[in-house]
């Protein structure tokens, strides 16, 4: 195999997010002969967190591996989960003891593949230094395989870019997740790692990164805790598609993605989302 190309799915939030997910992963993956499928599904349930129940659903969308972010506790059947391990990582740089793992090896038609999940500490909660993190978990998944993605869930793009050089060279892509705004400024360096600041978002694009526009604006201007509530119009599945040398590890091509989801009109022999319980905050 001379190339390897790795499909990631932007953060899927609310039922919106899922249907398009549920419905567009298996075609996406056949249109652009994808290898690999990677999801970020920490704002599946409501918005907030997913349930053991989703994330089990999404695999059966064609996703290979999930990853996840801030949000990953907000569901707390989540943690139980965590001990079967299911091929859902949350950001490695949690303090020791916390459930799962921020980093995993996974295999497919011969080929290993890498995939790591840190968070930003940059105006998100001070966990241990995602750096020191990075450098350990690179070390180890390069004692298998070349192959290595990272899902850099952080909400100021200078740490995501300051990862970015701090990694250059030793992993195949960093595409970052959290704000679910999609940015245009993906590359590949001359030492061949795939970069884009962020992924984007897969849910209702008419909306304040992806909840219900009302209650969004008026928590901004009243100050008041307004509870936020996915919103549904405008539905798009984004993320970035990543072109990559299997033996080396390095990336060819890196190529951004935003694609529109007609709820009325489906594409053919796409399976349903399920409606699963969301469960509690």
């Amino acid at each position: 195999m001379s190339e390897f190309r790795i499909m990631f799915v932007a953060d899927i939030c609310g039922k919106a997010g899922r249907q398009a997910a549920a419905h567009m992963i298996k075609p996406l993956r056949e249109k652009f002969n994808i290898d690999y499928v990677i999801c970020n599904v920490e704002n599946a349930a409501g918005g907030f967190g997913v349930t053991p129940e989703m994330s089990k659903k999404i695999f059966s969308y064609g996703v290979d591996i999930q990853t996840s972010g801030n949000h990953i506790w907000d569901r707390q059947e989540i943690i139980k989960y965590f001990y079967t391990k299911p091929k859902l990582i949350r950001p490695g740089n949690y303090p020791d003891g916390a459930p799962g793992v921020g980093a995993m090896i996974d295999e497919i038609n011969g080929v290993k593949i890498g995939v790591m999940n840190l968070m930003g500490r940059t105006y998100m909660r001070d966990l241990d230094c995602p750096f020191k993190k990075a450098t350990a978990d690179v070390e180890m998944l390069r004692e298998e395989t070349n192959l290595i993605f990272l899902d850099m869930h952080a909400e100021a793009t200078s740490e995501k870019q300051a990862m970015f050089y701090h990694l250059d060279g030793m992993i195949t892509a960093l595409v970052g997740t959290h704000t679910h705004v999609q940015t245009a400024d993906e590359k590949v360096s001359k030492r061949g790692t795939a970069y884009l600041t962020d992924g984007g978002m897969t849910g209702a694009y008419e909306s304040v990164i992806g909840m219900n526009i009302k209650p969004s604006v008026d928590r901004f201007i009243r100050g008041l805790p307004i509870r936020f509530t996915p919103a549904s119009e405008d539905v798009r599945i984004s993320g970035a598609i990543i072109t990559a040398n299997p033996e080396t590890g390095e990336a060819m091509r890196i190529e951004r993605y935003c694609e529109k989801f007609d709820i009325n009109n489906p594409p053919k022999n796409a399976p349903k989302e399920l409606d699963v319980d969301e469960g509690k905050l």
